[in-house]
């Protein structure tokens, strides 16, 4: 009998851990010439499984692949598989959501207190030769006066809210799938999206790229936005509408902004953000300790191994077996 063959489509992670795995585990494995259509169709003309970073997985793709039985994504966010077509072919599509929860709760909590300190501002005025706390504070907040909203309250917007209660922010969570009393019994308070975004002085994004969410943050939000507000994102990066985003704080609406992630990456060297020294930019680095970066190959292609012996693996289009 031969084993099933499974295929990398692309990955920027250094080495060969998700192709040494899944041999590991008795399984074929090999990766595209490069993460295009017709790369990945012809050397996965066979496959049983799929392993995608970034390469864009459409219908087309999965039409040529008519083995296939599941994509396994390198990440949480799978914006870059059409879910839809997969579950309409009775694909299952499979993310690595656990790899870096703390690593990215983290990384926008230190963003929300890097900006509501005005650490930026301190730094700059100190190398200038500076040395007035107060004159050199534009933004610098006490915790407890300062309402941090929180939108999307699944394992990293979950984790971000019990953080910023604990330092003592005030905190509003607005998740339409999230139970109410467990938003209370983690300190905050339930409300709709336009409250949030209304209340918010600091405005943090959890929430997956789906048609519904894409420019969440555009400029009619944005114009409801408290003057001052800061705007944090270590999600997806077109949630918010750049152009919008950057026309408010070069008005002076918007106060500041931290961003790890972008509408493009890398960042367009003529992007308006990176003249705009209220802006802290990190190039989508929130997902990174040595510990995730270990976990991450190896969660995806586990996914594979265990699917395929039918094990649980966390399955984001649950009805695909009804097109089976």
């Amino acid at each position: 009998m031969t084993e099933p063959f499974i295929l990398v489509s692309d990955c920027d992670l250094p080495g060969t851990v998700i192709e040494d795995t899944l041999r590991q585990a008795g399984l074929r494995a090999e990766r595209a010439a490069s993460g295009n259509l017709d790369d990945i169709a012809a050397a996965g003309s066979d496959a049983e499984g799929l392993v995608v970073q970034w390469a864009q997985i459409t219908g087309e793709v999965m039409d040529r692949m008519p083995n296939l039985r599941i994509i396994s994504r390198v990440g949480i966010g799978y914006d870059m598989v059409d879910v839809e077509a997969a579950t309409a072919r009775g694909i299952a599509v499979a993310n690595t959501p656990s790899y870096c929860i703390e690593e990215v709760a983290a990384h926008t909590i230190a963003m929300i207190m890097t900006q509501a300190r005005g650490l930026p501002a301190y730094d700059r005025a100190v190398r200038a030769g500076t040395w007035k706390a107060v004159d050199a504070r534009p933004l610098a907040v006490r915790p407890s006066a300062t309402t941090v909203s929180v939108l999307g309250f699944g394992r990293i917007g979950s984790m971000v809210a019990r953080g910023c209660r604990a330092l003592g922010f005030r905190v509003l969570v607005a998740d339409p799938y999230a139970p109410a009393d467990a938003v209370r019994d983690a300190g905050c308070e339930p409300v709709s999206i336009p409250d949030a975004v209304a209340q918010a002085d600091i405005l943090t994004l959890h929430v997956p790229l789906t048609d519904e969410t894409r420019h969440l943050v555009d400029a009619a939000a944005i114009a409801t936005m408290k003057p001052g507000a800061v705007v944090v994102n270590t999600c997806r990066g077109p949630l918010i509408d750049e152009d919008a985003l950057a026309d408010s704080l070069r008005a002076g609406h918007l106060g500041a902004a931290a961003l790890d992630v972008f509408a493009g990456e890398p960042l367009a060297a003529d992007s308006p953000l990176r003249d705009l020294e209220q802006v802290l930019l990190t190039p989508h680095a929130a997902w990174f300790s040595p510990e995730a970066l270990a976990d991450l190959p190896v969660h995806a292609a586990e996914n594979i191994i265990r699917y395929l012996a039918g094990e649980s693996v966390p399955i984001v289009n649950p009805t695909y077996a009804a097109a089976r």
